[in-house]
């Protein structure tokens, strides 16, 4: 998924209409788009449907922690696969050349690291919303602010995911612009809010799987029309399309190997480690270990439609060498590049033009739908079980389903206001990356730094949030304002952000080499792809400064569940000789490996608090969902 995506800009409403020529869907493509949506729903109502009555609050939002290995790697793969990304990593690749692939360079740790330290931790503490941890490591106060701060995140970004592949779609095939946004809407709130995460995971399955097609189709069809992908390869490397590994260490250079392989590991921590939409479909997981299995997954997925992305843009490329864009085409806003193309390529074959907006059409149902879900899943969980715990389980379960169709019907009127929002969409989509780097540090700073306390908690939230806007937006504020951009590599025609209209710049390039940005200019330019580790640092840093001068944790309660013992797992790495003479203690007992889920050396001033709390456990009722959290006060120990 990417963070920073071109805006899509199709002709004015104000522009002469007449003059357009839209591609006309056949009725076969009708059927095969028709069909997605019929299918979509029927696993979301058999899944209603199944056992109607007898659901639990549990089933609903956590698919009764059942769920297997692949089904639950598929949902991951399709969360955050949206339709922005299916139209805009082609494009970036047409204009800039194969350089954003070494974005995959990224997954390995990305995904490496929440399979072995956020789901351990999460999968442990039996949790069902992700901010139930910032409760149990910190406190209440914590908790409400990273789950507000979620539900902004994802309600201003599910509109525009919504309404700008609409949008896309209806500039180039005309494809009335409402009617696709109610349908999709509706269709997406009755399966997510009757079927639970079930009905989502399993529609997930299905939506990838056309995504898969809709895909392989244009790149097969393609290439075969080109002369092959040799050709295509051979072509692109003429053009110097084919990117050398750039290792220029400069974050404020848009993409660099640097950028892309070490920048992208903290965007995707973001989105794989604690973002809740992808923490619910580790939890839904029957063992821990399926849970692992997953993330681990989702790594050749994600090489696999990153790989499929690049050769779409790759054969885009050769294609308009070959048939060269029209007048109209080449006016176009850069994300419209790709529907334009599959219409040329696929209108002599019925039914495949149709795929291809059912593909697209299915990252958005994959990610509205994981929206929707989560959204209900953490108002249920975080504001309204801590406050009502009377609440009974049937009476859960109808206001979780009635909290799915008011995130649905926001999600209409947040797409509505996305069509007045003009120049302002491209910030509303950035805003999603703007807030996930927060929220990452948030939660390392709980768990990787015991000395932490809730008052650098929420004062390093609000750091980081206050950083992560000011250089997020002030970045898109002033590309607005520049009069000049870079040219893509293969053409003397780009677009500029304003008022989503787009400006073929026919004035040429200046000769002489562009100023380097100054002062606040130069701070935002800084390239997206550390937008996340710049942020989460803020966090951190200032949440440690704080606590310290606050006095940590000295006097304060803390559960030893909630830390992730860095320490000890460095030093375990080390060889046996030099662990004796630093005196460290066997890895084999640490919180993962005994039983009582504690290091050794803290044992003796816990394990009797433990054992206790486990004792009155059995005979009271689970603390996490009765809005309190198990305490333990902390010794003079240090992690």
């Amino acid at each position: 998924m990417r963070v920073e995506v071109t805006t899509f800009a199709p002709l004015s409403p104000t522009s002469n209409t007449s003059a357009v020529k839209y591609t006309t869907f056949s009725p076969v493509d009708y059927v095969v788009f028709i069909l997605l949506l019929v299918f979509s729903l029927a696993i979301g109502l058999y899944h209603a449907c199944h056992g109607w009555g007898r659901h639990t609050i549990d089933q609903l939002q956590m698919a009764d922690r059942k769920m297997g290995c692949l089904p639950v790697a598929l949902s991951l793969l399709a969360t955050f696969q949206s339709a922005v990304a299916i139209l805009g990593v082609p494009s970036e690749i047409y204009r800039f050349g194969t350089q954003y692939w070494f974005l995959g360079c990224s997954y390995f740790l990305g995904l490496l690291i929440p399979a072995h330290i956020f789901i351990p931790v999460f999968y442990r503490l039996h949790l069902t919303s992700a901010y139930e941890y910032l409760e149990l490591r910190f406190n209440k106060i914590v908790r409400v602010c990273g789950t507000i701060t979620f539900i902004l995140q994802m309600v201003i970004y599910m509109g525009v995911v919504l309404y700008a592949p609409s949008l896309a779609l209806n500039a180039v095939t005309g494809f009335d612009i409402w009617l696709s946004v109610l349908t999709l809407g509706i269709v997406c709130t009755v399966y997510t809010a009757l079927g639970g995460l079930k009905a989502v995971i399993w529609t997930d399955v299905f939506q990838t799987l056309v995504m898969f097609l809709g895909q392989l189709a244009v790149i097969i069809v393609g290439s075969a029309k080109v002369g092959g992908l040799e050709r295509v390869w051979d072509v692109a490397s003429q053009h110097g399309l084919i990117s050398g590994i750039e290792l220029d260490p400069d974050p404020f250079v848009r993409h660099t190997f640097w950028t892309l392989a070490f920048g992208g590991v903290f965007m995707m921590l973001s989105l794989y480690g604690v973002n809740q939409a992808q923490v619910q479909r580790y939890l839904s997981s029957r063992t821990e270990k399926a849970a692992v299995l997953s993330c681990y997954a989702v790594f050749p997925c994600q090489q696999l439609v990153l790989c499929m992305s690049c050769l779409i843009g790759l054969v885009m490329f050769t294609y308009y060498k070959e048939y060269p864009m029209s007048a109209q085409q080449s006016a176009a806003a850069p994300d419209q590049f790709v529907l334009y193309f599959v219409m040329d390529l696929l209108r002599d074959l019925p039914g495949l033009p149709g795929l291809f907006v059912a593909c697209l059409f299915s990252g958005s149902l994959s990610t509205i739908s994981s929206a929707f879900n989560s959204l209900a899943t953490v108002t249920m969980e975080d504001l309204v079980r801590p406050w009502f715990p009377q609440f009974s389980e049937a009476r859960a379960t109808r206001l979780s389903r009635i909290l799915a169709c008011s995130y649905g019907l926001l999600c209409l009127g947040m797409a509505y206001i996305s069509s007045q929002m003009g120049p302002v969409l491209q910030a509303a989509i950035s805003i999603f990356g703007m807030v996930g780097g927060p929220l990452l540090g948030l939660f390392c700073l709980g768990m990787f730094f015991p000395c932490a306390n809730p008052a650098g908690a929420v004062v390093g939230l609000l750091a980081g949030l206050i950083m992560a806007f000011w250089i997020g937006i002030g970045s898109i504020v002033t590309r607005m304002g520049s009069s000049v951009a870079p040219p893509p590599l293969n053409g003397s025609h780009f677009s500029l952000p304003g008022n989503l209209s787009t400006i073929a710049m026919t004035t040429p390039m200046p000769l002489t080499p562009l100023s380097r940005p100054t002062g606040l200019q130069r701070l935002y330019s800084l390239s997206y792809l550390w937008y996340s580790a710049h942020n989460s640092t803020t966090v951190i840093v200032v949440g440690l400064l704080v606590s310290f001068l606050t006095g940590g944790m000295r006097g304060r309660t803390l559960d030893p569940r909630t830390i992730y013992p860095v320490l000890p797992r460095l030093l375990a790495l080390l060889p046996v000789s030099w662990q004796k003479r630093l005196h460290c203690k066997s890895h084999s007992q640490d919180f993962f490996g005994d039983p009582t889920g504690l290091p050794e050396k803290m044992s003796n001033g816990m394990l009797k608090g433990i054992r206790d709390k486990e004792a009155v456990a059995e005979s009271e009722e689970d603390p996490v969902h009765s809005g309190s959290s198990p305490t333990f006060v902390v010794q003079e120990t240090s992690l």
